[in-house]
């Protein structure tokens, strides 16, 4: 119910500014950058998200087949089973689904997204098949969802490459305190639904998980603040694409131990990757459409303004501000908010401290809008409950550890 309100304030904020804007300046440019918004990004939702999709879920699917009549997702499952089992309750242990989870998390925080978004649709099937009420998100399915959103990586390769073609003098240099905050994220995403479907983290269980995962992160961030720019991106390339190739290999030399037919498993499963497309497409268009309008209409320049006026009457320090509108774009679009983060970069510097904190903002959360219209459009989910507080609870908790962490490590 709180997407639809959102979908529509979208529109309604879109055409009220553009009116404004005729009424001020007598520009009637403004509406048709407007309706040019909804063809450009219609087609930008097909094109160049629904389309290429198709050919990476026909090809994931299809492994994912190999990998679960080979045995493999089971064998994740009892790995991850007994930390999976607190967090995701309703999923039965053992099930698919908990290794399909694991595996999308892991291609996550890796940054292999072609991957990551295949098996996060295959493990929303999963869970589907668990839920009684289909038109209904389920506890597990809002769980997936808010650790989804909350955008947790490693290790940001394409934010460290983009700082680097922007002539940063230490493109690394925005490694630890973005690790520190998407971890931030991440974290405050979980307890808010943990909090809400009344799941205990204080259980033994998850603390240990926890504990663990937050100890492999203070690793990486120390090996990310000791490490040479050029070793970094190395690193990251061979562990990545390296774990990436080895779940494949594994997968195929599971069918061929099981003596399997590979071949003949992967055609049925992908099979599977058109069809679960195709499902998507009115929620990717419908949503991104949506958001051009908002953008076109000048509504985001206005929300920038009225937030920096707000805080100089609070006697807070603006310099923060001018980095916001890589924030708030984050939730609604990837590449918009990337764009954003280009801009400001462009504009104050990369090694600024609003072009370091606009990198923090685009590393530390998610898109989603976007992750909630892809992910439940393709099952068929229409009440998401509160999903989308969820995840925009975690934006949040992003967002201003990013301005704290900027701050601490950033500001003069």
């Amino acid at each position: 119910m709180l997407l639809n309100y959102i979908w529509i304030a979208f529109f309604l904020i879109a055409i009220t500014v553009a009116v404004f804007h005729f009424i001020m300046t007598g520009e009637a440019e403004i509406f048709r950058s407007l309706v040019n918004a909804t063809f450009d990004y219609a087609k930008f939702a097909v094109m160049d998200i629904a389309l290429p999709l198709t050919g990476i879920m026909t090809l994931w699917l299809g492994l994912m087949n190999i990998g679960e009549r080979a045995g493999a997702i089971r064998f994740l499952s009892r790995i991850v089973g007994p930390f999976f089992h607190k967090l995701f309750p309703e999923i039965p242990a053992d099930h698919p689904a908990t290794g399909q989870l694991m595996l999308n998390f892991s291609a996550n925080m890796l940054g292999l997204d072609n991957a990551a978004t295949p098996l996060g649709l295959k493990a929303m099937e999963s869970m589907q098949s668990l839920n009684p009420n289909k038109d209904t998100a389920s506890n597990a399915q809002i769980m997936f969802l808010a650790i989804n959103t909350s955008g947790l990586t490693l290790i940001p390769i394409a934010i460290m490459a983009q700082r680097a073609l922007l002539g940063a003098a230490n493109p690394a240099d925005i490694f630890l305190p973005l690790l520190m905050a998407t971890f931030c994220s991440t974290l405050g995403g979980i307890i808010y639904v943990a909090v809400k479907q009344k799941i205990n983290l204080l259980d033994k269980t998850i603390l240990g998980w926890l504990g663990g995962l937050t100890l492999l992160i203070a690793g990486l961030a120390w090996f990310g603040t000791q490490a040479a720019p050029e070793t970094l991106e190395r690193f990251s390339t061979v562990f990545g694409n390296g774990l990436l190739l080895l779940l494949v290999a594994g997968f195929i030399g599971g069918g061929l131990y099981k003596r399997i037919n590979v071949y003949d498993a992967f055609i049925a499963g992908a099979k599977d990757g058109f069809s679960t497309t195709v499902k998507i497409v009115p929620y990717l268009v419908g949503m991104l459409v949506a958001i051009g309008i908002f953008r076109a209409s000048g509504a985001m320049d206005y929300l920038v303004d009225g937030l920096t006026a707000l805080f100089g009457l609070l006697g807070l320090d603006t310099d923060f501000v001018a980095a916001l509108p890589t924030a708030l774009m984050k939730p609604l679009s990837g590449s918009g908010a990337k764009a954003m983060m280009v801009e400001t970069m462009n504009a104050y510097g990369a090694d600024s401290f609003v072009g370091r904190l606009s990198c923090l903002f685009q590393g530390s959360a998610d898109t989603t809008f976007y992750i909630i219209a892809l992910y439940f459009g393709s099952v068929g989910i229409r009440k998401y409950r509160y999903a989308v507080q969820a995840g925009l609870m975690a934006d949040l908790i992003g967002v201003v550890a990013a301005v704290v962490i900027a701050y601490i490590f950033f500001h003069a």
